[in-house]
């Protein structure tokens, strides 16, 4: 779905990806689902980005994919806005949120010193990584480490801040934060990876989801919906690659009550039947009141 229109002035939020690292068709893979995308290419989705322009037209990236071009041509066609971006925001080391990043040196973009938003750890390996670091020797990029629940203004006169939220989620490389956009008149929570409800509402000292999300006034959220069950990982061992199935989430939250926010799945595996608008899981997440992340959607906080 592209929401193809000028927004005017306000701070926006556009959905940039909704996939989870591999994309939808997935590399390697030869099962049914990814060979109707083969058949129809109109079905492709990205990994997971988002976009967002602030209300003096700055223009502020979450993730740097391997689809940039892509995504950044979708962001200007939706915006109208061609300006260079202000930032870059990461939010943790896994292949899809960073494997971009080198699309910002000489042989692409040529970035002139972009502030990159990142942990002090993750900082750390990008400084460690020959072809990363060579970005911040060229200044290409300038790193801007965070600290955990701190809330940030990504340039002086945005109308809006990020507040990092530290999650647990499988470390290898770094740490993981998901991304509180606090804006004028709403909140918008972007939570793509994690491994548990139970760390994470540990982690942020609450009990339930709901009482985390009236916490952070939040009104928008994007969480985590890499798998509908544990039965997409055939050959594999969900200990190696934790994240709650959608329906342990739906189980957790029911159905949307007057005062929920809006929460919608992000970050799809191709194996996830969600992609599939005309799925009984998706209809399912429908009726409940709750709903699947479109590219192209536009948040107006």
């Amino acid at each position: 779905m592209f929401l193809t229109s000028n927004m005017g002035s306000g701070v926006r939020v556009v959905v940039l990806g909704i996939s989870q690292d591999g994309g939808f068709p997935q590399a390697g893979c030869n099962l049914d689902c990814c060979q109707s995308v083969k058949n129809n290419l109109s079905l492709t989705k990205h990994p997971v980005s988002m976009g967002i322009i602030g209300s003096d037209g700055s223009k502020h990236l979450i993730e740097a994919t391997r689809d940039l071009a892509w995504q950044l041509n979708l962001w200007n066609t939706i915006e109208s806005n061609e300006t260079l971006l202000s930032s870059l925001w990461i939010t943790h080391a896994h292949h899809g949120h960073i494997d971009g990043l080198g699309l910002f040196g000489k042989e692409v973009i040529n970035a002139k010193k972009l502030n990159v938003h990142c942990s002090e750890s993750l900082s750390k390996l990008i400084k460690r990584t020959p072809n990363w670091n060579l970005l911040v020797e060229s200044e290409n990029i300038i790193i801007n480490p965070f600290i955990n629940s701190i809330s940030y203004t990504p340039s002086p006169n945005c109308g809006f801040k990020i507040k990092p939220i530290k999650i647990p989620h499988r470390a290898e490389l770094s740490d993981m934060h998901a991304f509180l956009i606090i804006g004028p008149n709403k909140n918008l929570l972007f939570l793509p990876d994690h491994d548990t409800w139970e760390s994470t509402l540990k982690f942020v000292n609450r009990r339930t989801i709901r009482d985390w999300f009236k916490a952070e006034r939040i009104d928008f959220a994007l969480i985590d919906g890499t798998f509908w069950s544990s039965n997409e990982l055939v050959g594999r061992n969900q200990k190696n690659v934790p994240h709650p199935t959608v329906s342990e989430t739906l189980k957790l939250i029911g159905n949307k009550k007057f005062e929920d926010p809006v929460i919608k799945f992000t970050h799809l595996n191709h194996t996830n039947p969600l992609n599939n608008k005309s799925s009984n899981e998706f209809l399912k997440v429908k009726k409940m009141g709750w709903s699947v992340a479109d590219e192209g959607e536009i948040f107006k906080i």
